[in-house]
């Protein structure tokens, strides 16, 4: 622990913390002994899922942009134009709820000017974000590398202000890192894409498997060993492809074509496909109703998905995000709070007037209580 920590400890009145250890698998790569589980690695993962699956893709931008897009309550102008501000021309709190969601850390640097105030927030890569631990295993510093170029950021400043604001998800295996929902999504985005994939092939060959090519020996005569390269060399140049299908096959004497189709078994890929969707919402939070998955009728409504969508994921989400927000910055803003305004969400406009009405209609509360009871300002 340094001087500054060691300072910053005896101020609030603690004591020796409990030593941590780096855990023995990091939230982004993991493997099982043995070979049974494939290693996970966070840059395949997220290309995989986020630029190539569209479900993964939409389950992602509809929780980062619905927490970027929430009005937050009143508070401190300059906090709040901190926290609204662009994070290299990209929403703070949306880019910060992506890396949470994908990768289960998000690293906000607080940069700031001469007098030692912050002017800027800026969301690292996650994955470029290194922490460096102490003698006890408490972060003193973060690395960040950027190709061949590393830089330390200290965790406090000379004047024990921070200089950086480590948001994580939970990980029971790991003291420093936390565990984002792309792990967990993993195995159902590769099987997403496998069957997307298969289902691409098929439709290249006409929708259906092209069939088998028979040939009938009249003498017991088999083809010799080039004419059957010919005919296979002939088949995949001219009647094979998506721009092939459907184009007659003229067959010379003792062959003939034998069209097959998929069995039932065969065609049950599809129902594979939206199992793994349904998993791949599961894992992000976001109801499978929101993402027009077929089949699935858990909500009896669009409305009722968007306001469980809001209950169970934004709401929890920016909560976490905000609360470290404030947190991080609470040196600078000490009485500041950061929240989302309920009352200016329209998918829980219902809810809110539901509670307003049975606040209203309770006669053995005073103004002032029902005031608090609904969140506003005791003062009349």
């Amino acid at each position: 622990m340094s001087f500054l920590q060691s300072l910053v400890a005896a101020f609030k009145g603690g004591g020796a913390r409990v030593p941590l250890a780096r855990g023995f698998a990091s939230p982004w790569v993991f493997a099982e002994p043995g070979g049974g589980r494939p290693t996970y690695e966070y840059q395949r993962a997220v290309r995989g899922a986020y630029l190539d699956n569209p479900v993964a893709q939409r389950a992602v931008r509809l929780v980062a942009e619905g927490i970027g897009g929430a009005p937050l309550q009143p508070a401190d102008p300059a906090l709040l134009g901190l926290v609204g501000a662009t994070s290299g021309g990209q929403s703070l709190l949306e880019t910060a709820a992506s890396q949470l969601l994908l990768h289960g850390n998000a690293f906000i640097q607080i940069l700031k000017d001469g007098a030692g105030r912050p002017v800027e927030l800026y969301a690292l890569r996650p994955e470029r974000v290194t922490v460096l631990p102490g003698a006890d295993g408490w972060p003193e510093a973060y690395g960040y590398r950027a190709g061949e170029r590393t830089l330390t950021l200290p965790l406090l400043d000379s004047d024990a202000s921070p200089n950086l604001i480590h948001v994580r998800g939970f990980h029971p295996a790991d003291d420093h890192y936390g565990a984002g929902c792309l792990a967990a999504a993993d195995r159902a985005v590769a099987t997403h894409n496998a069957a997307s994939a298969w289902n691409r092939a098929l439709l290249e060959n006409a929708a259906r498997p092209s069939g088998a090519l028979v040939y009938e020996a009249g003498e017991g005569n088999a083809l010799t060993g080039e004419q059957f390269e010919r005919l296979r060399r002939e088949l995949v140049e001219a009647f094979a492809g998506q721009s092939n299908a459907g184009r007659p096959l003229l067959l010379e004497g003792g062959l003939r074509w034998q069209a097959l189709s998929l069995s039932p078994a065969d065609m049950d890929f599809a129902t594979l496909k939206a199992a793994a969707a349904r998993d791949i919402a599961l894992a992000f939070g976001v109801p499978p109703m929101l993402l027009g998955l077929p089949g699935d009728s858990t909500y009896a409504n669009y409305r009722e998905a968007n306001r469980a969508l809001w209950r169970l994921t934004l709401l929890p989400l920016a909560a976490k995000l905000l609360g470290a927000l404030a947190e991080g910055l609470a040196t600078w803003f000490p009485e500041a709070v950061l929240a989302v305004d309920l009352d200016q969400v329209p998918a829980l406009a219902e809810d809110r007037e539901r509670l307003w009405a049975q606040v209203s209609a309770a006669d053995f509360l005073t103004a002032a209580e029902k005031r608090a009871l609904l969140g506003l300002t005791t003062a009349l």
